[in-house]
C-alpha cells in the first residue's frame, strides 16, 4: 500500500504541474493544430493520397498526434533534473517507498498529460475530416499511453545521466527531431530506399504512429499487432532500464 500510495502522490504531482501552467496546455494543443492546418494543407497541395479518404491532412493526423506525444513524454524528463536543483528529489528518495514506483510513478504521471493531448487532438479529428467513433478513440488513447509511457522511460533514463536543463536540451535535440523525422509522421514508410528503411524500422516512434493510422485510418504498413508487441516490448525496456539507472545514479549521490 505504502509504494502504491507514493506512485499515486508521484502521479498526481505531475499531472498539477502539469494543470498549473495554461499557457502550456494551450501550446500543446495550438501548435499541433497549426502544423495540421497549415503544413498539412501546404504539402497536401502537391501531394495526394488518393487511397485515404481525407487526403494527406487524414495521413498527417495520427503522425502529428505521435509528435505530441514524442515532445510531452521526452521533455518531462527535465522534471528530475528541477526535483534534482531544488533539493525536491532528495526528499523523495528519503521517503519510504522504492526507486522503480518513483520512476513508475513520474513515467505514469507523464503519460496522464500526453494522454490528455492525445485526447483533445482526437475529439479535434473533425478539422481535418477524420471520422472518430468511441472504439476508435479508446483504442486510440491505449496506443497513447503505451507509446508515452515508453517514451517517458527514455527521458527520465536521459535525465539520469544530466545534471543541467540545458545538458539536457542538447542532448534532446539530437534524439527527438530524428525521432519525429523517421517515424513516418510525415511521409509513408514503405518504398524507401533500403538504408532509410533500416533507420525507420529502429525507430519506436514508427510503430506507435503506424498502429495509429492503423485504428484512426484502417491504413498501416505493419499488421497492427506487430506494432503493439514492438511499442509494448519498448514501454517495458525502458521503464526498467530507466528505474535501475536511475537507482544507482541517485543512490550516488545520496
Amino acid at each position: 500500500m505504502a509504494e502504491l500510495e507514493g506512485i499515486y502522490t508521484i502521479w498526481l504531482r505531475e499531472n498539477k504541474r502539469f494543470l498549473r501552467y495554461r499557457s502550456r496546455i494551450l501550446t500543446s494543443v495550438v501548435t499541433p493544430l497549426l502544423w495540421l492546418l497549415i503544413f498539412g494543407t501546404g504539402l497536401g497541395s502537391a501531394v495526394r493520397f488518393g487511397n485515404i479518404p481525407g487526403g494527406y491532412q487524414a495521413f498527417l493526423f495520427p503522425g502529428i498526434i505521435g509528435q505530441t506525444i514524442l515532445f510531452t513524454s521526452i521533455f518531462s524528463g527535465l522534471s528530475v533534473i528541477q526535483d534534482r536543483q531544488f533539493g525536491f528529489l532528495k526528499e523523495i528518495l528519503v521517503a519510504p517507498i522504492s526507486r522503480p514506483s518513483i520512476v513508475l510513478g513520474k513515467a505514469i504521471g507523464i503519460s496522464t498529460t500526453a494522454i490528455l493531448q492525445g485526447l483533445v487532438l482526437l475529439i479535434l479529428s473533425f478539422v481535418v475530416n477524420v471520422p472518430m467513433t468511441i472504439p476508435v478513440l479508446l483504442a486510440s488513447l491505449v496506443v497513447i499511453l503505451i507509446i508515452s509511457l515508453g517514451l517517458s522511460g527514455l527521458g527520465l533514463l536521459i535525465a539520469s545521466f544530466t545534471d543541467s536543463m540545458e545538458g539536457f536540451n542538447l542532448i534532446m535535440s539530437f534524439i527527438v527531431m530524428p525521432l519525429f523525422l523517421l517515424s513516418g509522421a510525415l511521409f509513408p514508410v514503405t518504398g524507401l530506399p533500403s538504408w532509410l528503411q533500416v533507420a525507420v524500422y529502429l525507430d519506436p516512434l514508427t510503430y506507435g504512429v503506424d498502429a495509429l493510422r492503423a485504428i484512426i485510418l484502417q491504413s498501416s504498413a505493419m499488421p497492427l499487432h506487430i506494432d503493439l508487441a514492438v511499442i509494448i516490448f519498448f514501454a517495458v525496456v525502458m521503464i526498467l532500464i530507466s528505474a535501475l539507472v536511475f537507482s544507482k545514479k541517485e543512490q550516488s549521490l545520496m
